[in-house]
């Protein structure tokens, strides 16, 4: 098979990869429409990520691959029913993120929580006089109700460290019933109802159509001003014009993300809002995820290769 991989990988995932295929490497830039319409064409498989234009369009014609084995969890930068159509397996890298990208949300809890960014921002300005006992004062994570928008894999390790680490009340919104859980958590039916009740809430919910702006006008007065918002999910969750008129205008304390609606773009009031963490989509960056990522990938390719039904089919 002919494997075309988007962007470089870990040295461990492209060792593995250049020793089972015959494999082209693209820089570090995502594919555009017309390049994917190529590749689709002249490749048998295609080991893609977010930002690469898989959409509707770039399935047409007379098309060479027959898997598209997607680095990451997320798919909705690829148009699944027109893979589908075409004849194209699709795949992705599920439960090898839950981990760092739990990590993140935390991080970003404490960070945004606690002001890290502002204090840093006026620490690298030379603003800093000294300590005082009025500077920065942030809140505690020990204790407070937190309330998580998706209660998948990486919902539920988020929850478990939040209550085991820290002692918070743990309340969720999911669409469908969650019973197996090893850890105290209320599931609210009503969104609104569950953000009214919370000190923060992490999106954790998967991107596309169904998940779009899930999070608007409405909702960010619901969490209100002394809530906080935590978005480890996709950029597009969020109504993220709403949400900079939330930060400016006081209808939330503050936010943390990283994700953004039209990455790599930042509004630039985003970035001037002093209570937004903002961090460049870190969410799996860790070398061990990311060798995890590319050889659950290969798994997936090798599957199709030999016939086999991949582990981790999506369309």
């Amino acid at each position: 098979m002919k494997l075309l991989v988007t962007r470089p990988m870990t040295d461990r995932a492209t060792a593995s990869l250049k020793a089972r295929f015959d494999v082209d490497f693209r820089d570090d830039t995502p594919m555009d429409l017309a390049e994917a319409r190529s590749a689709l064409q002249r490749y048998d498989a295609i080991l893609p990520t977010l930002g690469d234009d898989l959409g509707t369009d770039a399935f047409q014609g007379d098309l060479r691959c027959r898997v598209i084995a997607n680095f990451g969890a997320g798919t909705n930068h690829i148009d699944l029913q027109a893979a589908r159509a075409a004849g194209i397996v699709v795949t992705n890298t599920p439960d090898v993120v839950t981990d760092a990208t739990a990590d993140i949300a935390l991080m970003l809890m404490l960070m945004t929580l606690r002001r890290a960014s502002e204090g840093e921002r006026i620490l690298r300005d030379g603003e800093w006089v000294g300590w005082r006992p009025t500077q920065l004062l942030g809140h505690e994570m020990s204790g407070r109700r937190v309330g998580i928008v998706g209660m998948g894999r990486i919902g539920k390790a988020i929850a478990r460290r939040c209550h085991l680490g820290f002692g918070m009340q743990v309340q969720f919104f999911n669409r469908s019933t969650v019973s197996s859980l090893d850890i105290p958590a209320r599931q609210v039916p009503d969104l609104h109802e569950m953000l009214r009740m919370c000190d923060i809430v992490v999106l954790a919910v998967p991107g596309g159509a169904a998940t779009r702006h899930l999070i608007g006008p409405d909702e960010l007065a619901a969490i209100g001003p002394e809530g906080f918002l935590v978005n480890i999910a996709r950029g597009d969750v969020v109504d993220e014009d709403a949400l900079i008129e939330a930060l400016h205008g006081g209808t939330i304390a503050g936010a943390g993300l990283d994700v953004y609606a039209r990455e790599p773009h930042v509004p630039q009031r985003l970035l001037d809002a002093p209570n937004a963490t903002l961090l460049p989509h870190l969410g799996t960056a860790t070398e061990d995820t990311r060798s995890r990522m590319g050889l659950r990938a290969l798994d997936n390719l090798l599957a199709v290769a030999e016939g086999q039904t991949p582990p981790d089919r999506v369309a």
